[in-house]
C-alpha cells in the first residue's frame, strides 16, 4: 500500500522539528530545554513538567544545556526550568528533579554562624529559621568563641528547639600572646582562630561540600537562602570563581539601582558579610590561613589565585552589628547605610549564565568601550541623558577623587577597589549605570595603590 505524499510531507516536518528541538546524548534523546545545571552528572537531569514556570521567557532570554560536561548556550523560546542539584552522581542513571537515587545525594547547604559574646545572636538565628525553606537542606551550626554563659543559653535555647540546629564551642579559649604594638588588633587574632576551627569542624568533621558563612551581628533577606541556591551553581561549574557573596560594599541606595534586585555581578574584591565557601576551595586556603585580619588577606589576589567572587547589586544581609572589635566606628560611617534587599527573586529559575567568566568578560569590554565617557562632577550635575556612561581614571589619587565625588567607597585591600572587577567598579548614580574604569590597558592590581 503507497503513503500518500501529503503524509510524507507531513512526516517529513515533524522529524525536522523534532532534530531541531532535540539532541543526542549519550544512547538517548533529551529535550535542550530540560538540561540543567548538575555538579557532576554523567548525563542531564530529565525535568518533569511540573517544574516548568507558566510564565515565558523574554525573548532575549537563552537557555543552558549540558552534554558531556559541557555548557553551551542555546536559543531559548520555551518556558524556563527550575535547576536540580544532584551530587555525587555514581551511576548513569538521571534522576528526576526533587527525586534522589541509591547514588544521589540530597543537596546540603549548611549555615555556619559565628558567635562569641553578644546576645544579640538571637536576631540572627530568628530571621535564619523565618527564612529558611527546608531544614534538611538548610542545617544550621552555631559556632561560639570566648565562653560567655549568657550568649551559649541564648544559642541552647534554639538547639533545645530544633534537631536541625546544632552547637559546637570553640575549645583553645587562651590569650593569644602578641608584641605591644598589636596588642590592640587581640579581637582580630581571635576572630581568624575562630574562623579556622569553625571552617575545620564543618568541612573536616562534619565533612560538608559546601557551607554558607554569617556571622551573629546580621540580618537577612527573604530571599537569602533562594539567592545561594541559585548562584551555587556557578560555583562549581565556573573556576575561576571562588566565593558567592551576599554582600554589595556600595550597597547604599544612593549608587545602586533598586529596581534591578535581581541584577548580581562578579568582583575581585572579597565581600564577606554572608559567603558561600565551598570544601576544596578551603583545602587550599586553611595552610595559609592568617593569624589575623583573615578578611583583607583574602582580598589579596595572590592568596585567592587570583579569582573572584559573585556579589548581589541589592544586599540580601544587612548588619546591626554597632558593638564589636572595630569599636563601631565602620558601622557608623558606612555599615548602617547599606540597603538591604526586601524583594524576593526567584534565582534558582533564572538564567545566571552571563556571570560566567567567559560571558560576563566580553560583555564588559564590549559594554565599556562603546559608552559616553563623562567626569564624576557630570555625573553629579546628571548631564545628558545617556542611560550609561564610563569615568575613567588613571592612579590611584584620580579613582578616589571619582569615587568619593559619586558616593562610593573610595579605599583599597592590596591595590583592588572595593566592587571592582578587573579594574572596573560598576554603580548606579541618579539614575543611570556608571562604570568607574582605567584609562589604560588593565592587567592587574597594583599593590602599591592605598
Amino acid at each position: 500500500m503507497s503513503i500518500p505524499p501529503a503524509l510524507i510531507a507531513i512526516l517529513a516536518v515533524f522529524a525536522v522539528a523534532t532534530a531541531f528541538v532535540y539532541t543526542l546524548h549519550g544512547n538517548s534523546l533529551m529535550p535542550l530545554t530540560q538540561f540543567v545545571f548538575s555538579e557532576s552528572c554523567q548525563s542531564c537531569a530529565d525535568v518533569s513538567s511540573a517544574n516548568v514556570t507558566a510564565e515565558p521567557p523574554a525573548l532575549d532570554r537563552r537557555c543552558i544545556s549540558r552534554a558531556n560536561d559541557d555548557i553551551r548556550m542555546v536559543p531559548c523560546n520555551l518556558p524556563l526550568v527550575k535547576p536540580c542539584f544532584e551530587h555525587k552522581v555514581t551511576s548513569n542513571t538521571s534522576p528526576k528533579c526533587g527525586q534522589v537515587d541509591a547514588g544521589t545525594a540530597a543537596l546540603v547547604l549548611p549555615v555556619l554562624v559565628i558567635a562569641c559574646d553578644r546576645v544579640t545572636v538571637k536576631r540572627c538565628l530568628d530571621n535564619l529559621v523565618k527564612f529558611r525553606p527546608n531544614k534538611d537542606t538548610f542545617p544550621i551550626i552555631v559556632s561560639q568563641d570566648c565562653g560567655h554563659n549568657a550568649t551559649y543559653h541564648v544559642i541552647k535555647a534554639f538547639t533545645d528547639m530544633d534537631p536541625t540546629i546544632k552547637m559546637v564551642q570553640q575549645p583553645d579559649l587562651k590569650e593569644i600572646t602578641l608584641p605591644r604594638a598589636k596588642v590592640k588588633f587581640r579581637g582580630y587574632y581571635k576572630i581568624a582562630r575562630h574562623f579556622k576551627f569553625a571552617l575545620n569542624h564543618v568541612f573536616e568533621t562534619l565533612g560538608h561540600e559546601a557551607v554558607i558563612i554569617v556571622e551573629d551581628d546580621l540580618d537577612i533577606s527573604p530571599d537569602f537562602f533562594e539567592y545561594f541556591l541559585g548562584t551555587y551553581p556557578l560555583l562549581l561549574k565556573d573556576p575561576s570563581l571562588w566565593c558567592i557573596s551576599a554582600w554589595n560594599d556600595n550597597g547604599k541606595k544612593e549608587v545602586i539601582d533598586m529596581s534591578r534586585p535581581e541584577l548580581l555581578h562578579r568582583t575581585d574584591f572579597f565581600p564577606g558579610l554572608g559567603w558561600l565557601l565551598r570544601r576544596e576551595t578551603w583545602f587550599r586556603l586553611a595552610p595559609k590561613w592568617p593569624a589575623a585580619f583573615f578578611d583583607d588577606w583574602l582580598r589579596n589576589p595572590d592568596n585567592i589565585d587570583g579569582k573572584s567572587c559573585i556579589r548581589p547589586e541589592v544586599s540580601r544581609t544587612y548588619s546591626f552589628g554597632k558593638v564589636g572589635v572595630s569599636k563601631g566606628l565602620f558601622f557608623d560611617i558606612h555599615l548602617r547605610n547599606i540597603q538591604l534587599n526586601y524583594d524576593y527573586v526567584e534565582f534558582t529559575k533564572l538564567n545566571l549564565t552571563y556571570l560566567l567568566k567567559e560571558n560576563y568578560d566580553a560583555d564588559l569590554a564590549s559594554t565599556i568601550y562603546t559608552l559616553p565617557e563623562m567626569t564624576a562632577d557630570e555625573v553629579m550635575m546628571n548631564v545628558g541623558t545617556h542611560k550609561s556612561v564610563k569615568v575613567m581614571y588613571g592612579s590611584a589619587k584620580s579613582y578616589q577623587r571619582a569615587a568619593k565625588k559619586m558616593g562610593l567607597m573610595d579605599d583599597f585591600r592590596s591595590g583592588v577597589p572595593r566592587t571592582a572587577y578587573r579594574g572596573i567598579v560598576s554603580c548606579f548614580v541618579r539614575g543611570r549605570r556608571v562604570y568607574l574604569a582605567p584609562d589604560f590597558t588593565w592587567t592587574r592590581y597594583d599593590p602599591a595603590w592605598g
